[in-house]
């Protein structure tokens, strides 16, 4: 099969490269556009967010539904009960903060009912809350953003006792659902830094993104002993050079992640948001924007690791000139997965729903793929991105062999 990376993904690529399905969506009452990309199928199913930003594009979307492939392909693990799906995406061109977004929102999801209902597995994604979608999908008739997926679980009831489990679990003050990703990221991010013989406890960080995946990426590198000396909200960048009480912020942060200047230490420090990539870290967490890293601004990168927790949060060009800068990267279909798999795991089975199981499934299997990755970049002299890859889409390859497209069994 004929795959690009997904920040490859282009208008150019597309005849060579096409989605198995996609489609624009224009609203009847407002000057909207939405799209749906659902790049491939397997026992056919797939799954991805979706998101609502100005500026959204077919391009962008169809990127983001190449990465939620990968990023289900690279968890396939034969014996497991969670048999990965195809990667999905929508997309809507609208600010999320528009007067008449909830409306927007809602007439997308009519639109695009038929295909929720027996094909894609949804649910929020930048600039869109899941409990807005869970009751706008109620009031079309819908029953879950994910009703496709329940017919290929065993037990549904047993399932959604473990997802009422997991998802009313607190850790610390912060629900369990929020953690699961971020965790993830900041294990991918260890597993860098150990390759690349940096002791945990004498590096530094700086998060971009103050949200549930960058704040708890934050959390759990703070915990492993790593110095988090900035961090990047809305309103603009808070720094310490001896480090940022990152409990203390994360426990008191505003809606959309936003930092509570109040809580603020005299020994902190507050700048503009363009400074950003001035702060010196040994590891930077891209987890707001995509794009946010490109050739304009890439040689203002100071970290040695870069661990994506936003989706596509660097150029192509970009990345060819930190990688021939020796800056390891971890992908994002690879560090950011956490959420997305977590997820499946608890619906179909795999674990609990518990924070115990939750915790060490997610150590296991993203400290274990970030292992080979990195392993088999060195070995063939590629970076951890082309390494990822390759392993996505040979798993992929055996995803499909075994469970089809449209789920016919071989």
């Amino acid at each position: 099969m004929t795959l690009s990376l997904p920040h490859e993904v282009s208008a150019e690529t597309a005849a060579a490269d096409a989605p198995f399905f996609e489609i624009t969506w224009h609203d009847t009452e407002s000057s909207a556009t939405g799209y749906l990309v659902i790049d491939r199928l397997v026992r056919g199913l797939c799954s991805g967010g979706l998101r609502m930003r100005a500026g959204c594009t077919m391009t962008e979307v169809r990127g983001l539904a190449r990465g939620m492939t990968l990023k289900e392909a690279l968890h396939y693990e034969p014996g497991g009960h969670y048999v990965p799906l195809g990667g999905a995406k929508g997309g809507i061109d609208l600010d999320p903060y528009h007067p008449d977004a909830e409306g927007v929102l809602e007439r997308y999801l009519a639109a695009m009912a038929p295909l929720i209902e027996q094909r894609w597995t949804m649910g929020e994604d930048f600039g869109v809350q899941q409990d807005t979608v869970d009751r706008l999908l109620d009031r079309i008739g819908l029953t879950s953003s994910v009703q496709a997926a329940h017919r290929v679980v065993a037990d549904l009831d047993a399932a959604k006792v473990r997802m009422e489990s997991a998802f009313s679990t607190q850790v610390d003050g912060v629900a369990l659902d929020e953690l699961v990703g971020g965790f993830g990221v900041a294990e991918a991010a260890l597993a860098a830094l150990r390759h690349r013989q940096q002791d945990p406890a004498g590096t530094t960080a700086f998060v971009q993104g103050f949200g549930s995946m960058g704040g708890a990426a934050a959390r759990y590198l703070a915990r492993a002993g790593v110095r988090v000396v900035g961090i990047a909200d809305v309103q603009g960048v808070v720094t310490n050079p001896d480090g940022l009480d990152v409990e203390r912020l994360l426990l008191t942060r505003g809606r959309g992640g936003a930092v509570n200047r109040a809580e603020l230490r005299d020994s902190d420090r507050v700048e503009s948001g363009e400074r950003w990539l001035d702060v010196p870290a040994d590891l930077l967490v891209p987890a707001a924007m995509s794009y946010c890293i490109h050739s304009g601004n890439q040689d203002r990168v100071q970290a040695r690791v870069i661990a994506e927790a936003a989706n596509m949060p660097i150029t192509p060009e970009a990345e060819e000139r930190l990688t021939e800068r020796g800056i390891t990267i971890m992908p994002d279909f690879l560090a950011n997965s956490g959420t997305n798999v977590w997820w499946w795991w608890v619906l179909f089975g795999d674990i609990d729903g518990s924070a115990g199981q939750s915790f060490a499934k997610i150590a296991d299997r993203i400290g274990t793929l970030s292992r080979q990755t990195l392993t088999r970049a060195e070995r063939e002299g590629v970076s951890p991105r082309s390494a990822a890859f390759a392993m996505a889409t040979e798993r992929l390859t055996d995803l499909t062999t075994h469970f089809g497209h449209l789920g016919d069994q071989h």
